[in-house]
């Protein structure tokens, strides 16, 4: 063999061999972060959520009744699912890695609404659907699916008044409010205040926890140093992963007053047997993910989304965007039964575990 010809054998030797090996490679690489790589799948469906330590309701409800309502309308439908972390940086990633994946329709619940603004129109130019879940993302997105924001901090108003009782026109309170980036907090704060204002004495001390439980904590612990432990009757808490930490420092500081949350998280359900919380808010995650799934779908199959949106809502950045708007239940001792209970999301014996049996036992709790 010339040399010549030595050397064209050991170069496609070579290069079978290098191609072998990106092959395996590529075969052997996907996401990992916990999504399945479906590059051009034209039945993947993207769903990002936003955070998992404030509120375990998007890992207990959120993604399982999602997943499970995509795979009853379309069995060859396979979700790709992320989550956030508290990091638009990361969602943002999350979402680029979709697009580039091919996915068609993304099911976005943004940690940071204001920030999604370009990724949406790179998603729109590319021919992407984007539905907005829970909160509502900037851009041109093709729907949306949420609960009425401003009346559920009208309920969690009303729920803080009536825990109060008759002392709620002498009540000084304390508001921790959701993160300031996210457009759900500033609709639950002006859904409460509208209800507070002028029945209650004064709210003395109002600020953003931030969606985050060791914020809340430091900013409770603020308004019992500046206020004394006599200074407030109530606390008004966005969420219930904030008020847990608020009950915590409020205990530790010798002050016993109504907290409310929101979420129905199993926690705060427990709380509440308990007396520590007054109440939350029940937002009923069912036909909220099932509303989600089917514009997913739908969208996906190129069908038109009126009847399922048949609302219609505006974004600093979009009109007329069709919309589902839900209602919430308030929760409180009294109507555990006949909410969480009654729907199938916690069964007594979630509830009432050893910690919490005779509390349980005294509220007719079995």
């Amino acid at each position: 063999m010339n040399a010549v010809l030595r050397r064209a054998l050991v170069c496609s030797v070579g290069l079978t061999l290098a191609l072998s090996m990106t092959a395996a490679c590529g075969k052997a690489g996907g996401a990992k972060d916990g999504s399945s790589s479906a590059a051009g799948d034209p039945n993947a469906i993207g769903l990002l959520l936003p955070e998992n330590a404030s509120s375990v309701r998007y890992e207990s409800f959120d993604r399982p009744f999602i997943e499970a309502k995509v795979k009853s309308l379309c069995a060859s439908c396979k979700v790709l699912y992320n989550n956030a972390e508290g990091s638009a940086a990361k969602q943002k990633q999350q979402f680029d890695t979709l697009l580039a994946q091919g996915v068609k329709v993304i099911v976005l619940d943004p940690y940071d609404a204001k920030s999604t603004q370009g990724w949406v129109e790179e998603a729109a130019a590319k021919g992407v659907k984007v539905v907005a879940y829970d909160r509502l993302a900037a851009g041109p997105i093709a729907a949306y699916v949420s609960f009425d924001n401003e009346k559920v901090g009208e309920l969690q108003g009303q729920a803080l008044l009536e825990a109060l009782g008759p002392q709620a026109a002498e009540a000084n309170i304390v508001m921790i409010d959701g993160d300031e980036a996210d457009p759900n907090a500033a609709q639950f704060k002006s859904g409460a205040h509208k209800v507070l204002d002028g029945k209650i004495k004064k709210v003395v001390y109002e600020q953003s926890g931030q969606w985050n439980p060791t914020v809340a904590g430091q900013k409770i612990s603020a308004a019992v140093t500046e206020f004394g432990k006599n200074g407030f009757q109530g606390v008004y808490s966005a969420n219930d992963g904030m008020a847990a930490a608020i009950i915590t420092q409020l205990k530790g500081a010798g002050v016993k007053v109504p907290v409310g949350g929101q979420d129905a998280s199993l926690d705060a359900i427990q709380r509440i047997v308990n007396g520590d919380q007054a109440y939350t808010i029940y937002k009923v995650y069912r036909p909220l993910a099932d509303t989600a799934a089917e514009l997913a779908v739908a969208l996906l199959q190129g069908k038109d989304v009126k009847a399922l949106a048949p609302d219609s809502v505006d974004s600093d950045t979009a009109k007329n965007i069709p919309s589902k708007l839900l209602e919430a239940k308030i929760v409180t001792k009294d109507t555990i039964a006949t909410t969480v209970l009654a729907d199938g999301i916690y069964k007594a014996s979630d509830i009432c575990t050893a910690d919490y049996a005779a509390a349980c036992a005294a509220a007719g709790l079995k």
